[in-house]
């Protein structure tokens, strides 16, 4: 089997699935994430510039350089292993290192990520996630003791995932130093491979989490337009019903609103679709950690049930609301498309009539010209016959007046006769 006949992306769709693969890490360890993302319009970016900030870092840590063509990259650079990926709308570093830092969540560990190099990154920060990765204690409760001093009470969530290998910790909070920090305690028997997988579905989490809730300031702004679209748009069908304005005006002012809705439409159709997708990975990424309660604390889908998802309803409700009113906006200009043909198939009715009384009135006066026509043109042909046949009456005896009253009703009839016959061959009419 030749290369004639494979697919020409075949082998670079199978290399794709092992493209992104989970760090290995062993506890105890340290990973610190960032995520950038373009303010607008970050789907149509130059990702050139994002390889460039990558080639940055690698160059300032001692590491092999990228390729430009590449859309992931993951290397070694000193103690700290790297892993860069470059999605749709943003890019993603995760740095590992092991061992912790002198104290819990210390911004020193992330200095791996230079604050200068932070700030000249393409984009700006979408998410930062530092993640503590600690042998569990035979008492798991003493763990309890230790995530109660680092994180806020009232929105902790604590759960073992998959069958109780792991310990996931952490509040959704950023702290004074812009971080979001979560606390992983495994058991001393878990592999390498499993625990890169837990951090790399734990940073996703956070990342898609953020991703996803862009799409509530969006749904916040739209709801305000939207407020003041549909008075407008319900006194325009309200409106309709009065005959006294014109369908002009109405039709404009339709035309105004509907614009209005479409543009808002095109400009937030991608943000919505986006969150909705983003949401869904996110709601994946939970059931892949296969949660269960731990020491009687909150869990990660009961606080996503109560802080996440009324963010995403409000979402879908403002989609569902400009789709509705959109919808509302084409079902108005059907009726008043049908109010304007009833309008005019009334004119043309109207018209009709008047082309038929036209016609009506337009035939009478043909039949009196025609006998108008009749009566002059027999005076004449009356007149030119008395002068031609004069000497021939004369020369019979006849007087002028009784030749003249003889050809006065032959000259009629024959007029008559050749107007009939020319009406008849123009008009097909019968004599």
């Amino acid at each position: 089997m030749g290369p004639a006949t494979e697919h020409p992306l075949r082998y670079a769709l199978a290399n794709e699935l092992h493209a992104r693969p989970s760090p290995r890490l062993k506890a105890p360890a340290t990973c610190v994430f960032v995520a950038f993302k373009e303010p607008r319009d970050a789907a149509n970016r130059d990702r050139s510039r994002d390889v460039d900030h990558l080639t940055q870092l690698t160059t300032r840590h001692g590491g092999p350089r990228p390729d430009p063509e590449d859309s992931h990259y993951q290397g070694q650079l000193g103690r700290h292993e790297l892993k860069w990926e470059s999605h749709t709308e943003f890019v993603t570093y995760m740095a590992t290192v092991p061992g912790l830092p002198i104290r819990p969540f210390d911004p020193s560990a992330a200095a791996f990520f230079p604050e200068e190099w932070q700030i000249q990154a393409p984009g700006r920060r979408i998410a930062a996630v530092m993640v503590q990765i600690d042998i569990l204690p035979e008492d798991p409760a003493q763990a309890l003791e230790r995530i109660g001093e680092w994180f806020a009470r009232d929105s902790l969530t604590a759960v073992w995932v998959l069958e109780e290998a792991a310990m996931i910790a952490g509040d959704f909070r950023i702290d004074s130093d812009g971080w979001m920090r979560f606390a992983l305690f495994v058991r001393p028997e878990v592999g390498a491979g499993r625990i890169g997988r837990i951090v790399h579905r734990l940073v996703e989490l956070e990342t898609y989490r953020a991703m996803s809730m862009l799409g509530l300031g969006r749904a916040r702004g739209l709801s305000r337009r939207l407020n003041e679209l549909e008075p407008r748009l319900s006194a325009i069908v309200e409106g309709m019903t009065d005959e006294t304005r014109a369908p002009e005006a109405v039709l404009h002012d339709l035309l105004t609103v509907s614009a209005e809705l479409e543009a808002q439409a095109v400009q937030h159709s991608f943000r919505f679709g986006a969150t909705a997708a983003y949401e869904a990975i996110v709601m994946d990424r939970i059931a892949a950690l296969r949660e269960s309660r731990f020491h009687g604390r909150q869990m990660l889908t009961e606080f996503m049930r109560r802080r996440y998802q009324p963010a995403m309803r409000t979402v879908k409700s403002a989609e569902a609301r400009l789709k509705t009113m959109i919808d509302r906006a084409e079902r108005a200009g059907e009726l008043l498309r049908t109010r304007v043909d009833v309008q005019r198939s009334a004119q043309n009715q109207e018209l009709l009539s008047r082309m038929d009384r036209r016609a009506d009135l337009q035939l009478r006066l043909q039949h009196t010209v025609e006998g108008l026509s009749v009566v002059a043109i027999s005076y004449y042909a009356v007149g030119l016959l008395s002068y031609a046949l004069a000497p021939l009456a004369g020369g019979l005896g006849l007087d002028k007046s009784l030749l003249i009253a003889g050809l006065t009703p032959v000259a009629v009839l024959g007029v008559w006769w050749a107007i009939r016959r020319i009406r008849h061959r123009h008009h097909g009419g019968d004599l």
